[in-house]
């Protein structure tokens, strides 16, 4: 059966994330693995640490690139077969990568940690902010980002699914922003409890930090296709990889997109791979014949190993 691996980003954190996971050693020994290279103790993060803590970016993004490989190496170990195309939400581009084969996991800790601090420090806390906008057409959205902006920035960040669209910039306008989208009728508009405005334009300097540390690490094409954020579709050379990854920092998330290119390929089945589950629900919202199964135990590792 053809099926697609996809990887949550930030949002999917929380502490006890990995008590699902907790039979098999193999996830804990993946934390340790990235806090021999990053200096820090994820596994006490998850495991009683606090959600002020886990919610930090420099934290967040790190130990969901380690709770995804620790999930998929996981499912390889109780007898899983790889996927026929990969995604990754935003930070989960970088894990899906990793589990591609393009690159090493040791690497993509490094990466991560220095896009995680450079989108910190790119945005004074307070400053920017994103907001939900739920139950509205994608053009109200930018139309509403157009109108609202004045002199800000204000941008769609995520095309999560039909009627459900993450906008960023700076906060007075997304302010704007969500109290007109509530005038023009949206079911929900809400601001999101980030403290960087991720995907938008206030993130191009950051971009460049991300730039120069991947001119230092090896990147491949991946083994398996891997539809990116940018463009919804795969890239055919390591240039091609680093350039998506710096366009997704200051670009939207064209996540609609992705899941439909990879079920014109005949997928109907995507696994969210990691704790949470974000991706999964999002996947019938895109189209009602596919399925989303979040893997986020072992049980349920087992039952999708012995349904395929």
């Amino acid at each position: 059966m053809a099926y697609a691996f996809i990887f949550p980003g930030q949002g999917s954190q929380s502490v006890g994330m990995m008590n699902g996971f907790a039979e098999l050693s193999i996830a804990k020994d993946t934390f340790l693995e990235a806090s021999d290279v990053l200096g820090k103790d994820f596994w006490s993060m998850v495991t009683t640490g606090t959600e002020e803590t886990l919610a930090q970016t420099v934290n967040t993004q790190p130990l969901m690139l380690t709770a995804g490989i620790a999930a998929y190496r996981t499912w390889l170990h109780l007898g899983g077969t790889h996927p026929t195309a990969l995604a990754g939400h935003s930070l989960g581009e970088l894990t899906a990568l990793v589990a591609g084969g393009a690159l090493s996991f040791n690497d993509a800790l490094i990466v991560t940690e220095t896009r995680a601090k450079a989108m910190q420090e790119a945005v004074p806390v307070g400053v920017g902010a994103m907001a939900a906008i739920l139950g509205v057409d994608d053009t109200v959205v930018e139309e509403i980002c157009t109108l609202a902006k004045e002199q800000d920035v204000l941008e769609p960040a995520n095309f999560n699914s039909p009627g459900q669209v993450v906008i960023a910039g700076h906060r007075s306008a997304i302010e704007r922003a969500v109290k007109m989208a509530k005038e023009k009728g949206a079911k929900r508009a809400v601001i999101l409890a980030m403290s960087v405005p991720s995907h938008c334009s206030l993130l191009t300097e950051a971009s460049e930090k991300l730039s120069h540390i991947l001119d230092t690490i090896t990147v491949s094409v991946p083994t398996i296709p891997l539809y990116h954020n940018v463009h919804a579709g795969p890239s055919h050379s390591p240039q091609e990889i680093k350039t998506a990854l710096i366009t997704q920092m200051y670009s939207p998330v064209r996540w609609v997109s992705c899941i439909q290119a990879m079920a014109n390929l005949g997928i109907t089945t995507f696994y969210e791979c990691g704790p949470g589950k974000v991706l999964a629900p999002l996947v019938k919202r895109i189209d009602s014949q596919l399925t989303g199964i979040a893997l986020n135990d072992c049980n349920v590792m087992k039952n999708a190993i012995e349904g395929n």
